[in-house]
């Protein structure tokens, strides 16, 4: 989400804080109606893409404030392309900040792991244990696989499941993140392992998908069911 989007998402957001809150930190509301309920959806929905922004100090009040300005029409502080390029500095700035402290936790998080039993480290800087070691045969980069896994961050956020999606699910050795393509070609057919991937081996600065952000140490538990197709080309 740029900054433009940003000014205007908050100000449609403020129609529905607006009616249903009445204090800066409430965030249990009755919703009566279908309006109530598309009100709060805004507001929750602006204030995930705030935060998924890297923006973590919010001043609630300051944001009700702006945002009871505009719907009122009174004088805006600054121009539209002033508040743009001081929401995309500061934005940046965030970013940059939350990359940074991303990027030390997990240094320090796999350097602390690395000492414990039965982790292995591999030259790239992957992370393994070995849950359950299985005899099958071993993919090739080229092969397709089938998996279950579950996906999360360091402090236990999980991101993604195909557990939870009550199907295992089917991919290209060599087109998800490195981390997974260097593990899988170690793993027979029938184990289970715990990843443990560093952002250059996972989504790097970009982040991925919202839940993960810049620089983000992952951990995935995966289970290599089957190779579906040994011989699959690039």
């Amino acid at each position: 989400m740029n900054a433009k989007n940003l000014i205007l998402g908050l100000s449609v957001a403020a129609i529905g804080l607006s009616s249903c809150c009445n204090t800066s930190t409430k965030t249990n509301v009755s919703l009566k109606n279908e309006a109530d309920t598309a009100s709060f959806y805004i507001g929750y929905m602006y204030g995930s893409n705030i935060t998924g922004n890297g923006i973590e100090e919010i001043n609630m009040d300051a944001i009700i404030a702006g945002m009871n300005s505009a719907l009122q029409k009174k004088d805006a502080p600054a121009d539209m392309m002033q508040m743009n390029m001081f929401l995309q500095k500061y934005t940046q700035k965030a970013m940059m900040a939350k990359a940074e402290k991303a990027l030390k936790a997990g240094e320090e998080f796999l350097a602390a792991n690395a000492k414990k039993d039965g982790i292995k480290t591999t030259e790239s800087g992957l992370q393994y244990k070995i849950e359950k070691e299985g005899t099958g045969a071993i993919p090739a980069d080229t092969s397709v696989v089938r998996v279950h896994y579950k996906g999360t961050l360091i402090d236990g956020t999980e991101f993604d499941s195909s557990y939870k999606r009550g199907e295992p699910t089917e991919f290209p050795v060599n087109r998800v993140i490195k981390g997974w393509t260097e593990a899988l070609q170690l793993m027979p057919v029938g184990s289970k392992w715990t990843l443990y991937i560093p952002s250059n081996l996972a989504y790097g600065p970009q982040g991925a998908r919202g839940a993960i952000g810049p620089n983000e140490t992952l951990i995935f538990e995966v289970e290599l069911i089957d190779i579906v197709d040994p011989n699959a080309q690039k």
